[in-house]
C-alpha cells in the first residue's frame, strides 16, 4: 500500500513528526542518511504502526502515492540543498517537497523559485514547539507554493496543536519564504519574552531580595492573569527545583545563554527593512553579553557593583514589576508585528496578522492568552497600524505606565541591567512622541554632509540646505 508522506531525517524532530503523523492515521515512509538510525527508530515500533522504513532514496520515493510528498527534517543551510538535489532526479512535476527545518527565509524564497521552475512544488514550513510539540502537536506556519497546500493541508492540520476553541494552529501564511519568515519573527519574540522574564526574575531576586520560592509563587500567580503563558508557567516550575543540598538549581546553571541564530536573523532583517526592533535586538545582545563571562567577572572585580541595598518586597513593587513585564511584552509584539507589516510590503506577501496570532496560541514556545487579545485587535481593525493604536492595548499601556517606570527606576538604582525592559520603555516613549530631537540630527547631517532637510513651515516636498560655513543663508536644493 503506498504511503501518504515520506519523512526524510530521523533526528528528534523528524522522529516525533513521523510518530505524530502515524498517530493521526497517515501511512508514513521514513528514511535517514544513516541506516543505523532508521533501524533503531523502527525497531521499537509495533507492526501496525503505519510507519515503514526505507534505506535508499529511490525506494522511499517509489513508496509514495502521487503527488509524492517528501517532508525534509534536515539541518538548515547547505544540507537542505543537498537533500533537495538528491531528491530531484526521483521526483516528477507536481510532486511536493516540504522543508520543516529552521531555515532562513531567503533560502526558502530561493528554493521555492528554483523548484517552481523545475515543476516541483515547494513548501517552507515553520514549526515551533520543540520535540514535545512535534510529537503531540506543534504550531505550524506553512508558506511557499500555494497550489501545494490543498494536497497536504488536512494532514498537517490533523497533527497541529489545537487551541482551546479546537482550532488547529496551522494556517497558510503566504508565498515563497513567508512561512519561515513568520517563524523567524516568532523566534525573535521568544527571545524577547525570555529576556523580559529573566529581567523580572533578577529584579525580584536582587532588587527586592526575594527567595526563589517566593518568586516562583509570584510567577505562578501571574500565570493566572494577563501574563498567562507557557514561558511564565515553566519559569515558576524551574524556580522550585532544588539540588540535593537545597540550593535552587537555577543558581548553579552557568549564566551563559546560547542561541541558534534565529534571533540574530530577526534583528538583521529589522535593520534591512528599517524597523526599530529595539527590544528583540537588546534580547539578542543580552545573550551575546552573557557569553563574555570571563570579561564580566574581571570587570566586576575591578569596578565593583553599585552599593545599593535591596528595596525589600512589597505588593506595590511586585505590581510594578508585573506591569513592566506586561507592558514590555506588548511592545515586543508591537515591534514584531510592525516588522511583519513592513516585510510584507518589502517582499510582496499578503499576511493575515490576526491569523498569525492564532497560529501561536498553542503548541509553540510563545503560546499565551495574550494572543487572543491580538487576534481581537486585528478583528476590530484588519488595517491596524500597530497594537498601541487599538483601544485595548492603548488602555493597557496607560494603566501599566507608572509601574513600568518604577520598575526600571529600581533597576537603575540597584545596578540591575534591564536592557529589554528599558528599551521597550524608550521605544514606547519615542513611538508616542509627536516631536523627537531628530531635527537636530538632520541639521548635523546637513552641516557635515550637505544631506539637506525639510522644514515644518514649508511644503513637505521641498528640501533645503544651510550654508553653515558661509553666511548661514538657506538654499532650496530641489528647484
Amino acid at each position: 500500500m503506498p504511503s501518504d508522506i515520506a519523512v526524510y531525517g530521523l533526528g528528534v524532530m523528524g522522529r516525533n513528526i513521523a510518530l505524530n503523523l502515524a498517530d493521526h492515521g497517515l501511512d508514513v515512509a521514513v528514511y535517514n542518511r544513516t541506516a543505523r538510525r532508521t533501524e533503531a527508530f523502527v525497531a521499537g515500533l509495533p507492526a501496525d504502526s503505519g510507519i515503514t522504513a526505507h534505506y535508499d532514496l529511490a525506494a522511499l520515493c517509489a513508496a509514495l502515492r502521487k503527488p509524492r510528498v517528501v517532508f525534509v527534517m534536515a539541518t538548515a543551510g547547505g544540507v537542505v540543498d543537498s537533500v533537495i538535489d538528491a531528491l530531484l532526479p526521483l521526483l516528477e512535476r507536481g510532486d511536493i517537497v516540504i522543508d520543516g527545518g529552521n531555515s532562513h527565509f531567503p533560502d526558502t524564497q530561493r528554493r521555492w523559485q528554483a523548484l517552481r521552475d523545475r515543476g516541483i512544488r515547494f513548501i517552507g514550513m515553520g514549526i515551533s514547539g520543540g520535540e514535545e510539540g512535534a510529537r503531540h502537536g506543534p504550531s505550524i506556519m506553512p508558506g511557499g507554493d500555494a497550489d501545494a497546500w490543498p494536497h497536504v493541508r488536512d494532514m498537517f492540520r490533523r497533527i497541529a496543536a489545537k487551541a482551546d476553541d479546537g482550532e488547529p494552529c496551522c494556517r497558510w501564511v503566504g508565498d515563497g519564504g513567508a512561512g519561515h519568515y513568520v517563524k523567524m519573527i516568532h523566534n525573535g519574540i521568544e527571545y524577547g519574552d525570555m529576556q523580559l522574564i529573566a529581567e523580572a526574575w533578577q529584579l525580584m531576586r536582587d532588587g527586592l531580595g526575594m527567595s526563589s520560592d517566593a518568586i516562583a509563587d509570584t510567577f505562578a500567580a501571574w500565570n493566572g492573569g494577563v501574563l498567562a503563558s507557557y514561558l511564565v508557567e515553566i519559569t515558576a516550575a524551574i524556580l522550585r527545583v532544588r539540588d540535593s543540598d537545597g540550593t535552587p538549581r537555577v543558581e548553579r546553571i552557568a549564566d551563559r545563554a546560547g542561541q541558534k541564530g534565529t534571533g540574530r536573523w530577526t534583528a538583521i532583517d529589522a535593520l534591512q527593512v528599517g524597523v526599530p526592533l529595539t527590544l528583540i535586538g537588546e534580547a539578542v545582545f543580552a545573550r551575546t553579553l552573557s557569553s563574555m563571562k570571563e570579561e564580566r567577572t574581571a570587570l566586576a572585580d575591578r569596578l565593583g557593583t553599585p552599593p545599593i541595598a535591596a528595596a525589600g518586597a512589597d505588593a506595590t513593587m511586585l505590581d510594578a514589576i508585573r506591569d513592566a513585564l506586561y507592558a514590555a511584552k506588548i511592545i515586543s509584539y508591537t515591534q514584531g508585528f510592525l516588522q511583519m507589516r513592513v516585510a510584507a510590503a518589502e517582499y510582496g506577501w499578503r499576511l493575515d496578522y490576526g491569523s498569525i496570532a492564532l497560529l501561536w496560541r498553542a503548541g509553540c514556545i510563545i503560546r499565551s492568552r495574550f494572543l487572543d487579545d491580538i487576534k481581537q485587535a486585528f478583528d476590530r481593525d484588519p488595517q491596524l497600524p500597530s497594537l498601541p493604536f487599538d483601544g485595548f492595548f492603548a488602555a493597557a499601556l496607560r494603566d501599566a505606565d507608572a509601574g513600568w517606570r518604577r520598575a526600571v527606576t529600581l533597576a537603575v538604582q540597584c545596578g540591575i541591567p534591564t536592557p529589554a525592559m528599558s528599551a521597550a520603555l524608550s521605544f514606547h516613549d519615542g513611538y508616542r512622541s509627536a516631536v523627537l530631537p531628530a531635527n537636530l540630527l538632520q541639521a548635523q547631517r546637513d552641516y557635515f554632509g550637505a544631506h539637506t532637510y525639510q522644514r515644518i513651515d514649508r511644503p513637505a516636498d521641498s528640501h533645503w540646505h544651510t550654508l553653515w560655513s558661509g553666511d548661514l543663508s538657506e538654499v532650496r536644493t530641489d528647484d
